[in-house]
Parts: structure tokens; sequence; C-alpha cells
């Protein structure tokens, strides 16, 4: 490495995707190229990289939450490079771009963390990352409610219901998952209400359910057997909030372990928080 290193921060392009990827499949991450292009292709978000001679060695995205919420995400330095400012230097850019949006909000990882903290996040609540590394012998279930596929009709009654449970709305995120994956996104009711819904996508090392929002256990648990009906022996990857200790026990039954965990922060504003009590899994680290 030159004394003299300097490296500049610019916008991502599309042509910056296959680096982006080998930067995450480089850490065992579990994104595809249709996650990225999630976060790139909707000009309210914002992605940067950190780019030193003709090479991307760092990333950034900001996906927006209707500007209420901007959630953090795809921070990641080239190994090379760590230890020189890269990734404090994509921070400091992106929360100086998001002065206007009313809180910012991440999930760190343990070795994220410090620098989160330094920068004035605020820790919240921890998530499990749970992997089930090959689904064994599943069989499908009888449910004393069925979940349905989310069609257009229903989804707008979904996203009444997250923008309350999540505590913003976030069309962008949903419509997106549901068209990237139309047959991983559910919804069940009870009495002709809706009490619970599920979205899921394809990853590269997992098949990733979430998220997971429910009034009851019992409908939380009933979607997420619903998903695995279709994931016998494969790999399959889930956040959890610490707090779902009943679900978290279940889930070890059923052969997952936990992997890692996350430490949900804000920074400026926590003014959006949602109904915890009803949120079982997230969208993602990347995603909120």
């Amino acid at each position: 490495m030159p004394d003299n290193f300097t490296f500049k921060i610019r916008p991502m392009i599309t042509n910056d995707l296959n680096q982006a990827m080998s930067l995450s499949n480089s850490e065992g991450w579990n994104q595809t190229e249709k996650d990225w292009k999630l976060l790139l292709e909707n000009p309210g978000n914002i992605c940067i990289v950190a780019e030193y001679d003709n090479k991307v060695i760092g990333t950034a995205t900001a996906l927006n939450h209707s500007n209420k919420i901007a959630w953090v995400g795809m921070v990641l330095v080239d190994k090379s490079f760590r230890g020189l400012g890269v990734g404090k230097r994509l921070l400091t850019n992106i929360i100086g771009t998001l002065k206007n949006v009313d809180s910012i909000k991440l999930d760190a990882t343990p070795a994220g963390l410090p620098l989160y903290q330094k920068l004035g996040f605020i820790d919240e609540y921890k998530i499990y990352r749970m992997i089930n590394p090959e689904l064994q012998s599943f069989k499908k279930q009888a449910f004393n409610y069925e979940p349905v596929n989310i069609d257009p009709e229903s989804f707008s009654d979904v996203l009444k219901l997250d923008k309350r449970i999540f505590g913003t709305a976030r069309t962008y995120l949903l419509q997106t998952l549901l068209s990237n994956y139309p047959g991983k996104a559910y919804l069940i009711k009870r009495n002709k209400k809706i009490d619970g819904y599920m979205f899921g996508r394809d990853g590269v090392r997992f098949n990733y359910i979430g998220p997971v929002f429910a009034f009851s256990h019992d409908s939380a648990r009933i979607l997420i057997l619903k998903a695995l009906e279709s994931l016998n022996d494969q790999p399959v990857a889930l956040d959890i909030l610490q707090d779902k200790e009943d679900s978290i026990k279940w889930l070890e039954s059923l052969g997952f372990v936990k992997h890692r965990h996350f430490i949900r922060m804000y920074l400026k504003s926590n003014s959006y928080s949602g109904l915890i009590e009803y949120q079982y899994l997230i969208s993602g680290p990347e995603f909120g």
C-alpha cells in the first residue's frame, strides 16, 4: 500500500455490480444480484462505493423507507484495505447525505459495532441469524388456517398493516420482493382479517425467509412452516428478534441453530420503531 494512499467516494453504477457481488461473496454474505439491484435501481436510495486505482474497494447503501427511515446496509470493505478509514468515510458520507431523513437505522454485526457506536448509533435490540444447513425430511403440514399467496388485491391491505407494524411505509421494498418472488409471499387470515404475512427470497448460500409479521405466535409458525414445505434438503436462513424466545426454541427443534447475531441500532431518532411485539423475522440486515 503506498504511503500516500487516497481513494474517492462516488455513486454506485450498474457497472459496479460485479465488483460489489465479489465483495459480498468474499464475506460469505447471502445477497444476490437481485438484492443489489433492489438497492441500486430506486432513485430514492443511496448506493455509494469507495474506489482506488479504478477498483471498487468498499460499498455502502441506504434503503429509503418513505423519507422517514433510511436503512443502512451493505457496508463492505475489501480485506486488503481495512483499517485505513474506508468504512468510516463511506458511513459519514451516507449519514451526511441523509440529513433530511428523520431516522437512520441499521443492523450491525459485532465487527462493525464499535464504528457505529463511535458515529453515535444507539443500541435497540438483538437479532439472531438462525440457519438450517440442510432442511431434513420436512413434511407438508395440515393447518387450521391455510396461508394463501399475496395477490395484488390483498397486497394493498398488507401494505397498510405493514406500515403500522414496521413503523412507516416501505412500499418499494415489499413490492419488489413480491415481484421478484411471488411464490414466497403469503398471508394468513383469521375471522376474515389478516393475522400475519410473510415474504421470502433466494440467496447465494441460503433460502431466506422474511419478513414475517404476525399477531399471534401460531400464525407466525404456520407461515414459516408454509415456507419450509418447498425447501426440503435445502439450506435455509432467517433473522429473528431476540424476544421471540418460544419461536427460537421451536426453530431449534426443527434443526435451526444460532449462527451469529446483529444489533439493531438507530441514529437521530427512533420515532418509527413500529410494534415490535408483532415483528418476528426481519427482511434482512440490508433491508430492515
